[in-house]
């Protein structure tokens, strides 16, 4: 793997450079033709997974049968910019409920949008989605297709978190009455639980867990501390993991180690840290623009365990970091020697890693050390 080089700050760590080779690894091709897949979900008992694409399908891809037609039943979507069809998790009795979750870009009436989440029920044939219910929309509708975040994860204690970029409008970060910028926390039946941290604060949204966010694109669960991670894109510069707590504040546009795309500082910005928000758990100063996130805990392959793996987009890698309770190092770079952006990364059941490749021919890979 190609190392990094690492800076050691009080509070983080900050990735400014990569070296090595990669390491080898086994890649099988599982499907192309995907145009830009966004997220997969596994089913259970193999009967293989779900795909967003990022124009609005739906699909079920099987070993041995490839890509079903598409799922009648998704809702319409504001396929523009980064706007479109965007994660896909099955909540957690799915084999009771047959309940699939879907975020998504939806359209204002003024031409803006703003992400929405909501479920229906997979038919016994897996061909439709059945009563789909938008259980939550993002308010106010500001994106012109830009930072829509739509991560989803369930936390296994009845609760589902959602990872809402700040539509490029960047104070709104910082806004308690609006819902850019946040990590928001719902039941498993998409209402507010009773002891979100804003419940009881007028003015804010009682849907928020935490906030300060720019651009959310991966979001998991850590199994061994159970507690919840994100990665976010900075600006030009400063993409960060964070772990989201109840209530705090992650810093964005206040807080940043990044700078504009035009090469001026950020309006807002008061310096990498400021006082009353929470410091990233790892910077990189140079972006490699996250996508998606996940945790490597399987005893499948032991060369892996205690490992997070990361897509890059704009890289064309997955990063590879080892974990040691809440300190991660970047131990170095997988599948760069590919050029794809890198738009999903997961852990299968099956103990081998799954990727999903942002391209107009985008494919599902399946990955594994080498010699495996």
């Amino acid at each position: 793997m190609r190392r990094s080089s690492l800076i050691f700050l009080p509070f983080m760590l900050v990735s400014t450079a990569v070296l090595a080779a990669p390491a080898e690894v086994k890649v099988d091709v599982l499907q192309n033709k995907l145009d830009h897949p966004w997220s997969l979900a596994f089913l259970p008992q193999n009967q293989g997974m779900l795909i967003t694409l990022k124009d609005g399908q739906l699909k079920r891809w099987q070993a041995g049968k490839g890509l079903s037609d598409p799922i009648v039943g998704v809702p319409d979507v504001w396929a523009k910019g980064q706007g479109g069809l965007l994660d896909v998790v099955l909540a957690p009795d799915f084999e009771s409920s047959r309940r699939v979750w879907l975020s998504y870009a939806e359209a204002g009436s003024d031409g803006k949008a703003g992400t929405a989440v909501g479920y229906g029920r997979l038919s016994d044939d897996f061909s439709r989605l059945e009563a789909f219910k938008v259980v939550f929309r993002q308010q106010p509708k500001l994106s012109t297709g830009n930072h829509f975040g739509g991560r989803l994860v369930f936390d296994g204690k009845g609760y589902l978190f959602i990872g809402l970029g700040e539509n490029n409008q960047r104070p709104t970060a910082q806004e308690l009455d609006k819902l850019q910028g946040k990590v928001v926390r719902l039941t498993d039946e998409g209402e507010i639980p009773n002891d979100n941290p804003f419940v009881n604060t007028s003015g804010a949204l009682p849907e928020i867990w935490s906030y300060g966010i720019r651009n959310p694109q991966g979001m998991a669960m850590n199994p061994w501390s159970d507690t919840l991670w994100l990665n976010e894109h900075g600006p030009r510069g400063g993409d960060e993991i964070n772990i989201p707590e109840r209530g705090k504040n992650y810093g964005w546009p206040l807080a940043t180690h990044g700078i504009n795309y035009s090469g001026l500082k950020i309006p807002e910005a008061k310096g990498e840290h400021v006082e009353g928000t929470e410091p990233p758990l790892f910077v990189w100063k140079k972006s490699p623009a996250l996508s998606g996130m996940a945790f490597y805990n399987s005893d499948v392959f032991p060369q892996w365990k205690n490992k997070l793996f990361i897509g890059a987009l704009k890289e064309k890698d997955v990063i590879v970091m080892t974990v040691n309770g809440n300190k991660v190092t970047e131990e170095g770079r997988i599948l760069g020697e590919r050029d794809q952006r890198i738009r999903d990364v997961r852990v299968g059941p099956d103990g081998y890693l799954y990727v999903l490749t942002d391209e107009t021919d985008g494919q599902l890979l399946k990955v594994s050390p080498s010699g495996t």
